[in-house]
């Protein structure tokens, strides 16, 4: 189930595979995929199911239906790594996937630009647009609201008794959003809220405020 939220008088989604839509823009937003990393753990000796280097991009799939935006940005680490075979699959689904690919640059993404150029796909350091900071590292800058990602931000909630859980979510503050982790495989990093703050936990196929 989707969620809908308004930020500067705007519509946006949050998904529960990890993605936001801004609607005025039909923008979608991801963060975190680290596409190669299940191949660069195969590589050094991880038992990790192959079946799984498609994962994410049946993800991608997915939300790319629900939503038909027509710009994609991916705010940082979309790869993991340098090149590795699924950069071949990453190819194939640029090509298939109607919607303008645009990058923003985070830590992991290495591999030359050059490659990227070739697919058509725009590399930035961030994007300004209106006012929304779309960059990779949390940031806080005056007259802008941010999107990012970079923290692969998660919720500890506690049950009856002695129950703990962790969910993956979106962490808002006064003036940003922290986009949770897309990809599979990448881990979380648990966050404690202000009061002020917003958090909308994914659990299975909804957002849940929390």
């Amino acid at each position: 189930m989707i969620q809908k939220i308004k930020i500067l008088n705007q519509e946006f989604q949050l998904h529960p595979l990890g993605g936001l839509f801004w609607e005025e823009k039909s923008l979608l937003l991801i963060s975190d995929v680290h596409l190669g990393k299940v191949s660069h753990f195969r590589k050094f000796g991880a038992a990790v199911p192959r079946k799984a280097i498609h994962k994410n991009f049946l993800l991608l799939d997915k939300i790319v239906s629900d939503f038909q935006p027509f710009q994609i940005c991916f705010l940082g680490d979309l790869f993991h790594s340098s090149l590795n075979k699924e950069w071949e699959l990453f190819e194939n689904w640029v090509a298939k996937t109607p919607a303008e690919i645009l990058l923003v640059a985070g830590n992991h993404d290495i591999i030359a630009p050059e490659k990227f150029e070739k697919l058509k796909v725009s590399i930035f350091p961030e994007l300004i647009i209106d006012s929304f900071l779309l960059t990779h590292h949390p940031e806080e800058r005056e007259g802008c609201f941010t999107f990012c990602g970079h923290v692969h931000p998660s919720i500890k909630l506690k049950g009856f008794g002695k129950e703990r859980i962790k969910l993956p979510c979106f962490f808002k503050s006064k003036s940003q959003m922290i986009l949770p982790a897309f990809g599979q495989f990448t881990g979380t990093h648990s966050l404690d809220p202000k009061h002020s703050d917003e958090v909308f936990a994914i659990v299975e196929d909804s957002i849940i405020k929390v």
